[in-house]
């Protein structure tokens, strides 16, 4: 493409975009949809204006007759490609958590009212892509997968959606600006010291789903690990059941901010993060106590960890 028309392109894709952000589902229609043509669509349109002017010059009938069918196609080429966007409609998005430095998948959900196909559509956030086609079915999902840099909610930014069917000649995008904020959870600290000690040598007896003597059976509850699921037992009573065990364990950790008072504010931050997916990956009942808060737990399992993980990240700033 040449730098004038690079640079007229994205001046008008600047003024295209949405000014705020928008709460989801947002439908692109006809007023939020643009079109220009590509690199090769420049080439093919000044082929054909030079084909018309020989015609014309040179009488050729034929000669003409092409150029004006091919013209033709072309401009059917670029109705086509704005109704691939038009009445396309993001639906809803959707984000796991993850430690900062990770890239995070954003699924975002594209729906549509009519049953018309739509073929190699693009979405684009910043150097991330995706390309989907909506041809069976009302809805398709598409992954992208976002830079984190820092912990706390990550504000979205502008998503494009574009495509250069049926022939190239000419690209079709619209914008939207989800007002859907995502979580990134804190990066844990690299080589943490050990599990901090209770200070009771002592040890007692806890239900544990991975134990040797079987206990007792309960009601699945959100969070529970599906390996301690008692497959056999559910199907008998139609409803998930979940095996419970006893063993012999340590005391109770306990993940006190305050304990760490030499440390910087995001040092203890990250070194707290640490301890909860360690004691998580011990099988270990914890609670985590932090200024302002509620104590969470002791508890364990992954609803306890993301809760604790999530009052991490929300941490206010030093």
């Amino acid at each position: 493409m040449p730098g004038w028309l690079h640079v007229q392109s994205r001046r008008l894709q600047l003024l295209a975009r949405p000014r705020r952000p928008e709460a989801l589902p947002v439908t692109l229609d006809r007023h939020r949809i643009y079109v220009l043509p590509t690199g090769f669509g420049l080439f093919l349109g000044t082929l054909l204006a030079v084909m018309l002017l020989g015609a014309l010059n040179y009488n050729n009938n034929p000669a003409l007759l092409l150029a004006l069918v091919l013209a033709t196609s072309a401009l059917a080429s670029a109705l086509h490609a704005h109704l691939q966007l038009s009445g396309l409609r993001l639906r809803a998005l959707s984000a796991e958590p993850v430690a900062a430095g990770q890239p995070l998948r954003l699924r975002l959900a594209l729906a549509r009212d009519d049953h018309r196909p739509r073929r190699g559509l693009q979405l684009s956030y910043g150097t991330a892509s995706a390309c989907v086609d909506l041809l069976q079915g009302e809805q398709v999902e598409a992954d992208l997968w976002l830079p984190t840099e820092r912990r706390g909610w990550l504000p979205l930014q502008r998503i494009r959606l574009s495509t250069l069917q049926p022939l190239g000649l000419v690209r079709a995008w619209g914008w939207v600006w989800p007002a859907t904020p995502v979580l990134v959870y804190p990066a844990p600290e690299r080589n943490a010291p050990p599990l901090p000690d209770t200070g009771n040598p002592g040890t007692h007896t806890r239900p544990d789903p991975l134990g040797d003597d079987l206990q007792q059976l309960r009601p699945y509850r959100h969070g529970d690990a599906r390996r301690a699921i008692a497959w056999k037992h559910s199907a008998r009573r139609d409803s998930l059941l979940v095996r419970e065990h006893e063993h012999a364990t340590g005391n109770e950790l306990l993940l006190d901010w305050h304990a760490l008072g030499p440390l910087p504010h995001e040092r203890r931050i990250a070194r707290l993060a640490r301890w909860v997916d360690d004691a998580e990956h011990e099988g270990r009942r914890y609670r985590l106590l932090l200024p302002g808060q509620p104590a969470l737990g002791p508890s364990s399992g992954d609803a306890h960890r993301h809760q604790c993980l999530r009052a991490l990240a929300l941490m206010p700033t030093a």
